[in-house]
């Protein structure tokens, strides 16, 4: 399985992200290693068709994905049962996850 978490250098919720999607990968017992992949400009985000940091793909499909025309480095929002936040949880994590697995 591929595990990327895309993130730019300006965003203040990428590690919480990584901190939370390392724990519920292991929770999941899933031990494939998680490629970090920083976008570093407009083309880069565009070529990877970044949907804003963090971001969480597996095998190439972004957990949360959305149609979308244009990519930039920008920050990603996520609607928790906390409100909405800058990273998922670790439960909204390990559900995408086994969602991903499954299919």
């Amino acid at each position: 399985m591929k595990i990327e978490l895309l993130y730019f250098d300006g965003c203040p919720s990428w590690q919480t992200a990584f901190e939370n999607l390392k724990r519920a990968l292991q929770v999941e017992r899933i031990s494939d290693p998680i490629q970090v992949i920083e976008i570093v400009n407009a083309e880069q985000a565009s070529q990877e068709k970044f949907l804003g940091s963090p971001s969480v793909r597996i095998d190439g499909r972004d957990l949360w994905y959305e149609q979308r025309e244009n990519y930039s480095l920008s920050c990603r929002v996520y609607t928790t049962p906390e409100g909405v936040k800058g990273s998922p949880t670790v439960e909204m994590l390990r559900f995408k996850i086994q969602s991903a697995v499954s299919a």
